[in-house]
């Protein structure tokens, strides 16, 4: 059968608010989520046995191949689909790792994609979606990969109609682990982070379908990400990201994605973000950038 392949779409957190840590440990989250115009591709080549090759500028910071999401995500479906067809996975590897931009999540989500179409399964078939909760909390949220806000520990996802946003995303290429982020941030069961409950008490509003891109803006510039001052206290370098993008001209929101580093900025229009791109690129040249959209 011939090769069917995936993109993988970094995901970016516009806003990351944590209410809290539930008595089970995991994190209560709200989260504005877009999907931007870099990727990962996955290609599924049919066959007998499940394996995954890696290929790309950062394949060697993937780390050992039997720990990868894909192979994880495939063979969770595999135990819940009799006979399952698979094959062989090539991932073509431009999106860092351990970023805040849901890279392993991402490549998750297309291996689901593809053996989801290899056997005849709907998008929303149960498994897939059962698998893709197990596999890790940002995979849900990259197999749809359109915008939305995701809440509880990324299970539910509202869609939102968000204007194309030029930005530039930039990271420091040093990786920051998730779960130290959250242990830096020190919630313990059961505790909510201070000031929650005001959050928790009102239903936050953005935009209606239709809103201008300032109009988002505004809007976003008056939310946060919760985990930008703990990841800044283990990797510092995640300021400096922030200034550079800052210090551009024409940037209108600059924020940390996820737990980090990657950080990035919202512009007027996709020239303004070319040259940011590209001044940021001449004065870090050891650092990953993209200029490009968000939607």
């Amino acid at each position: 059968m011939q090769a069917l392949s995936e993109e993988g779409r970094a995901k970016v957190n516009l806003t990351l608010r944590v209410n809290g840590r539930r008595s089970d440990g995991y994190h209560d989250l709200e989260s504005v989520v877009a999907f931007a115009d870099c990727a990962d591709r996955l290609t599924l080549t049919p066959g007998a046995d499940l394996t995954l090759q890696m290929s790309g500028p950062l394949a060697q910071a993937c780390g050992a191949t039997s720990d990868n999401l894909v192979l994880k995500a495939a063979r969770l479906l595999g135990e819940r689909v009799p006979g399952m067809k698979a094959g062989s996975f090539t991932l073509d590897k431009v999106l860092p790792v351990a970023a805040g931009i849901g890279g392993g999540s991402a490549d998750a989500a297309a291996a689901l994609r593809l053996l989801a179409q290899l056997n005849g399964l709907k998008p929303d078939d149960p498994r897939i979606i059962e698998v893709a909760q197990l596999t890790g909390a940002d995979v849900p949220v990259c197999v749809r990969s359109l915008a939305c806000v995701m809440t509880g520990v990324g299970e539910t996802l509202q869609p939102l109609n968000l204007p194309k946003m030029p930005c530039v995303m930039v990271n420091p290429c040093v990786p920051v682990a998730t779960k130290d982020v959250f242990g830096a941030l020190g919630l313990r069961n059961g505790e909510l982070l201070v000031g929650a409950t005001d959050v928790l008490l009102q239903d936050r509003e953005w935009p209606d379908e239709g809103a201008s891109l300032e109009d988002w803006v505004e809007a976003l510039a008056a939310s946060s990400n919760d985990l930008e001052a703990p990841a800044m206290r283990i990797q510092s370098v995640i300021g400096d990201v922030i200034a550079a993008l800052s210090a551009t001209n024409g940037a209108w929101l600059t924020r940390m994605s996820g737990s980090g580093a990657t950080c990035f900025a919202i512009f007027e229009n996709t020239a303004e973000a070319q040259r940011a791109a590209e001044k940021i690129r001449a004065d870090h040249p050891g650092w990953w950038v993209h200029a490009g959209t968000l939607s």
